[in-house]
């Protein structure tokens, strides 16, 4: 009986408190594919950000720039309300939507408003931009009450340098930053479907059902990495992570995160990243995931923090991601060992950017404070950190969330409500 008794004792220990998992270097990962290689958005110019994340696998790191602080603000942008998600640049525009639904289209030169939509409904997402078009993901009209799949959505496509409308799609809620790829939108909604739209048209071409709610974007998985043909991966609030085929929609694998006793499973907020043959995720359980892009297998898992809600930089076969107990951690992307750790002055929400040996990220106040795990308390601000020394090394007091995105000229600092183009000094 007092076996029993300890090997259920142990079982449950195990249940709360599941063993990492080391990688290695040889399942699924394809050496000889560097990130940041599928700009696929916007091939001709490698110097824009056409698309959350820079690419369309998602990694947060353009090979191309080489802009490093400190700088010097050219030009200021309020856009009335909070900026949770950062902006685009592409074709000397920057696009932008904010909380309470207006989203902009400004010169990058100048930080001017050319054109303006008054959408009235909540955004939550970054735009994308391809061949001269702009498209753009909504919630329900504002305040958006969390959760609530049955108030009205909207993705909508406009002229990039004029703001005519192209199309409209009405969907349930998205929160979903757009996939743009091989002629169909990619968006995820809280009816739990993954909506693949005509980027022409903005009709529907298929809908998939998923398990949960969706807050987290898709990715691109190119054929090389999916076993021949192309896929798209998003995570939603079920725990789950899904690759669906991109032409038919057929669901092809579903991989889950930790499954702890009382509590489930905790939910993908994280976009996916994509790179060397394999799916990179952090999860709210305060794990980071990676599973093979082809099988959906498991392939390393590591304790990261209390809560992992930033997206992933993956270059130079390193994985990087914030936590909300204020740190940014560095992952060998075959095994999964810790590189390094930096501790920061507070919690990590958004994605980090790398950009010529810096890792830019913000420290977010409030967020996490009322959760049921610890949350570092600190400042709003950007900083970035030197990969090689691991120390930071610049510091700006006005962010909160995404920490910039750049172009060839100058970097878009985004602050809780306004965004300034600067110039390295």
């Amino acid at each position: 009986m007092l076996v029993l008794l300890g090997t259920g004792g142990w079982w449950a220990w195990g249940q709360r408190n599941p063993a990492e998992i080391s990688g290695n270097p040889t399942e699924e990962f394809i050496t000889t594919q560097e990130a940041a290689t599928t700009a696929t958005t916007a091939p001709a110019a490698v110097q824009d950000w056409p698309t959350y994340g820079y690419d369309n696998a998602r990694t947060r790191w353009n090979p191309n720039l080489r802009l490093r602080p400190p700088f010097t603000t050219d030009w200021t942008f309020r856009s009335g309300s909070l900026l949770e998600f950062p902006p685009i640049v592409a074709d000397g525009m920057m696009f932008v939507g904010q909380l309470r639904g207006t989203f902009f289209g400004v010169d990058a030169a100048t930080g001017k408003k050319v054109w303006i939509k008054g959408i009235g409904h909540c955004s939550a997402a970054a735009p994308a931009y391809h061949d001269g078009v702009v498209f753009a993901a909504f919630l329900a009209p504002y305040p958006c009450p969390k959760g609530d799949a049955t108030g009205g959505g909207y993705v909508f496509a406009w002229d990039a340098k004029t703001g005519a409308k192209k199309w409209v799609a009405k969907l349930p809620p998205v929160e979903s930053s757009p996939l743009v790829q091989d002629g169909t939108v990619y968006v995820g909604a809280w009816d739990s479907k993954l909506y693949a739209l005509d980027e022409a048209t903005g009709a529907v071409k298929w809908a998939t059902q998923l398990d949960a709610q969706i807050v987290s974007s898709a990715s691109w998985i190119d054929a090389a990495s999916a076993g021949g043909t192309p896929a798209v991966v998003i995570g939603t609030n079920g725990g789950s992570l899904y690759s669906v085929d991109a032409a038919t929609g057929a669901i092809r694998w579903q991989a889950q995160s930790n499954e702890r006793l009382g509590s489930g499973r905790e939910y993908f907020y994280a976009t996916p990243t994509v790179a060397y043959g394999r799916v990179f995720i952090g999860n709210t359980d305060g794990w980071m995931y990676a599973y093979g892009a082809q099988s959906g297998k498991l392939i390393w898992a590591r304790q990261a923090g209390s809560y992992v809600y930033s997206g992933a930089v993956a270059a130079g076969q390193v994985i990087y991601i914030g936590t909300y107990d204020g740190d940014i951690i560095a992952f060998d992307a075959a095994t999964g060992d810790r590189l390094w750790t930096t501790p920061v002055p507070g919690a990590v929400h958004g994605a980090p950017v790398l950009m010529d040996g810096l890792l830019y990220f913000s420290t977010c106040s409030g967020c996490g404070q009322n959760g049921v795990r610890g949350a570092k308390s600190g400042p709003d601000g950007i900083h970035a950190i030197d990969i090689t020394t691991h120390e930071i090394v610049w510091s700006d007091p006005d962010g909160k969330y995404s920490p910039l995105v750049a172009d060839g000229e100058r970097v878009y600092l985004i602050g809780k409500g306004t965004i300034r183009g600067a110039s390295p000094e």
